[in-house]
């Protein structure tokens, strides 16, 4: 329930809202914190701009990784993006494969499952929001999925870090397996940001190779659906991406200003978590419902915890 004055009062509610937007900006706060501000915005005063959070949370978040490039080296990226491809490939197979299954078990809608699967098994709401217009789901099936991936996101975000230093897990072996482990690229960013550098890097070149499998998914999901007339959604930043990490690795005068431009983005992806914290009141959880909240439990715990054996004992 919201705080009635708060919650009733759109200058105050507005005024509420800049207010712990500017503590994301100017204070530092770690990902966590911010994601935490944000809901203490959705179910305490509520989202003043609400209509617009989406459009904000998606174009933010592209360009504060395009900015993640300028402090990365392209060759050790190439080198993590080889090292992670056939343990990419095997993951996004079984994830989906079995999404499928528990949702036969569930009972669960069969696009609303898919949506899931696919959130889960790729990069989250980016891979939703592409399979959705293939599959023709309607808004509450895309809705519920979504719902699905931001509250175990969200979880992911504080979860991670905690498990990563319990376990004692190296920059390296951390960074891998939440790139794999953790659905949308805010949450996996974040997550290895409060980790550490090595691992920041790691996990974001491997989530955005990750990513690009959207494309052969799409064309499996297109066949699978029988439907020959969607456009599939490219995620062409990841270009600008590459584009950026090239810069950085060959050419002197950007790698001079390259650490200004990565600490502007390391705001922006606050900014991106306390966005998407803010969206995310009691309503979301009420319309997912519990069926595709449990899919998307057991399928976000068995790919955690068989990337994470994967990469302890294998990798």
């Amino acid at each position: 329930m919201k705080f009635s004055f708060l919650g009733s009062n759109k200058i105050f509610q507005k005024i509420f809202f800049v207010l712990l937007l500017l503590i994301c900006v100017f204070t530092k706060v770690s990902p966590p914190i911010a994601l935490l501000l944000g809901l203490v915005v959705a179910n305490l005063s509520g989202h003043p701009f609400l209509p617009f959070n989406h459009i904000a949370i998606r174009y933010l978040l592209q360009l504060s990784v395009v900015g993640l490039g300028f402090g990365m080296n392209a060759l050790h990226a190439i080198s993590i993006g080889a090292t992670s491809l056939v343990f990419t490939i095997i993951s996004i197979v079984t994830t989906i494969s079995f999404g499928y299954l528990i949702g036969k078990w569930l009972s669960i809608e069969n696009k609303t499952s898919h949506l899931i699967s696919c959130g889960t098994a790729i990069c989250g709401g980016s891979a939703i929001a592409a399979i959705a217009p293939i599959i023709k789901s309607d808004e509450k099936q895309t809705s519920v999925a979504l719902g699905v991936i931001f509250i175990l996101n969200s979880i992911a975000l504080f979860l991670f870090p905690a498990i990563g230093h319990w376990l004692n897990l190296s920059q390296q072996e951390f960074g891998l397996w939440c790139a794999i482990a953790i659905h949308d690229t805010s949450s996996v960013v974040g997550s290895a940001n409060k980790y550490g550098q090595e691992a920041l890097e790691i996990a974001t070149t491997v989530k955005l190779a990750r990513a690009l499998w959207i494309i052969p998914v799409a064309l499996f999901t297109t066949v699978i659906f029988k439907n020959k007339t969607s456009n599939i959604k490219i995620p062409y930043f990841i270009g600008f991406f590459i584009l950026a990490m090239l810069l950085n690795t060959y050419v002197t005068q950007v790698a001079l200003f390259a650490p200004k431009l990565v600490g502007i983005a390391k705001i922006g992806l606050t900014i991106t978590l306390f966005l998407i914290g803010s969206g995310l009141n009691i309503n979301v959880l009420r319309a997912v419902g519990i069926k595709p909240l449990l899919q998307g439990i057991a399928l976000w715990f068995f790919i955690a915890f068989s990337a994470l054996t994967a990469i302890i004992y294998f990798i």
